[in-house]
């Protein structure tokens, strides 16, 4: 946990932004995965954590704006839990460290509702996502599960994600901490990875490593040697020589900021030079996007930017054609780019999603594209220092998608189907790395981890 006061604040802060009403949080509970008691790994969810930092199931919380009040609802452990799980400390002593002075059972948090409910107050809410807590909703508010979020609390939901949006420099160590563990586990997948391996193999190694080094994954690895699949969480092929493969994971610290990284690099430990041509469009594009990321710059620029340097790439190999400009207008790039630059990186590895995108990265004067390849943008909104983002542009060659395009004879004045076709069986590209936006511009968070071609190249060549 940080220090009590940065979650005193925090909570200060979020009570002068909402105004009034009564602010409902709740913890997470245990998962099952065949029987009670054999549960999936913890993960507490990210609101609680950020306003209470208390990392254990079977808590929630409120905020009293009008009376002032801060309760912290949990149990305390039994005498039987205690000899499974040795001494715990009691819900009092946990809260403390957040700076909060009043606990209940976990029973009282009911009242609690009903007399707000009672008094006709608002009870302020953000949306669920796991569906124990939905119910837990319907018993505390009423609120048919099929429509809870229904009433989620739109002023709740901006207010968290103006103070979360912005990272503090406590904040952003807990990130280059997780991309320290994301270093060690990009490098050991290139000297690691063999022909002849099935991906799993690679998979389990890495995903060890960041356990032993952390609090484990952020996210499910993607590691596949079809990475025109953009998130392949499946791990039974078999590498081989003058394969490609992509390497997207990201770790968790023990206080669960995340990382997310991207590397691409060849099995063999060496690029062709078809490879090596498409790998340094995407590293330009990359480079490029970094280089555009200002405050003041709306993100959805620097997303255009990125397309339109992958675009020109495109043409010079003969891929594309006509006025590049035009074709990133039209969204015929993305053929070959189907996904948004970039997202939001904090206690969540998509940061915030929960709470609706368009609720923190768009507002009334940025819409949402609805253009295939610009919809998928997560974030659109003039940048402002504190961001954390990733920037993870990508060239794919989705067969499927070349045929149903190619059919429809779409956007044949930018697109040469002949020379694409050529490439159906050459997989994908992405590189990807997690950049703090600065007062004057942004740097890339964390130790560099190796992308240039020599750099990659060198490593991926040296195997263990």
């Amino acid at each position: 946990m940080f220090n009590s006061k940065t979650y005193i604040l925090r909570r200060t802060q979020l009570k002068k932004k909402v105004g009034s009403g009564l602010i409902l949080f709740l913890g997470n509970n245990e998962a099952p995965m065949n029987y009670t008691d054999n549960t999936y790994h913890f993960r507490q969810d990210s609101t609680f954590l950020y306003y209470f930092g208390l990392d254990q199931a079977e808590l929630a919380a409120v905020i009293d704006v009008d009376e002032n009040k801060e309760i912290v609802f949990g149990n305390d452990f039994s005498l039987d839990d205690i000899v499974w799980m040795g001494p715990q400390p009691t819900i009092k002593q946990r809260a403390s460290k957040c700076g909060i002075k009043q606990t209940a059972p976990l029973s009282e948090l009911e009242r609690v509702c009903l007399n707000a409910i009672k008094q006709g107050r608002k009870i302020h809410f953000v949306p669920q996502y796991r569906y124990d807590n939905i119910l837990k909703l319907h018993k505390l508010l009423g609120t048919a599960p099929k429509h809870a979020n229904d009433y989620a609390s739109t002023e709740l939901i901006k207010a968290i994600a103006d103070q979360r949006l912005v990272k503090s420099n406590e904040e952003i160590a807990e990130i280059e901490k997780a991309i320290e563990i994301s270093y060690e586990m990009q490098t050991a997948a290139m000297r690691f990875a063999k022909p002849g391996m099935l991906e799993r193999d690679v998979m389990g190694f890495i995903a060890g490593l960041s356990m032993s080094m952390g609090g484990g994954l952020a996210f499910p690895v993607i590691f596949s040697r079809h990475s025109e699949t953009l998130h392949n969480h499946s791990y039974g092929n078999k590498l081989k020589d003058g394969d490609l493969v992509v390497n997207d994971s990201g770790a968790e610290t023990e206080m669960h900021y995340a990382s997310d990284i991207t590397r691409t690099f060849p099995v063999s430990g060496k690029f062709s030079s078809r490879q090596r041509d498409m790998y340094e469009i995407v590293l330009i594009s990359q480079l490029t996007a970094i280089a555009e990321t200002k405050p003041k710059i709306p993100f959805k620029s620097v997303h255009l930017k990125s397309a339109e340097v992958i675009a020109e790439g495109l043409k010079a190999l003969g891929l594309m054609k006509g006025n590049i400009k035009n074709a990133v207008e039209a969204g015929a790039h993305a053929l070959f780019f189907p996904h948004g630059l970039g997202h939001l990186i904090g206690l969540d590895v998509h940061d915030m999603e929960n709470y609706g995108e368009n609720n923190f990265g768009y507002d009334d004067k940025l819409k949402r594209s609805t253009q295939f390849g610009l919809k998928y943008l997560r974030y659109a909104k003039p940048l402002v220092p504190g961001i954390v983002m990733t920037a993870e542009p990508g060239i794919y060659f989705i067969p499927q998608l070349i045929d149903k395009w190619e059919g429809e004879k779409k956007f044949t004045e930018f697109i040469n189907y002949n020379k694409v076709n050529a490439y159906r069986d050459f997989g994908g590209i992405r590189i990807e790395d997690d950049i703090v936006v600065t007062k004057n511009g942004s740097r890339v968070l964390g130790r560099p981890i190796p992308k240039a071609v020599e750099d990659v190249e060198e490593i991926a060549s040296n195997k263990i």
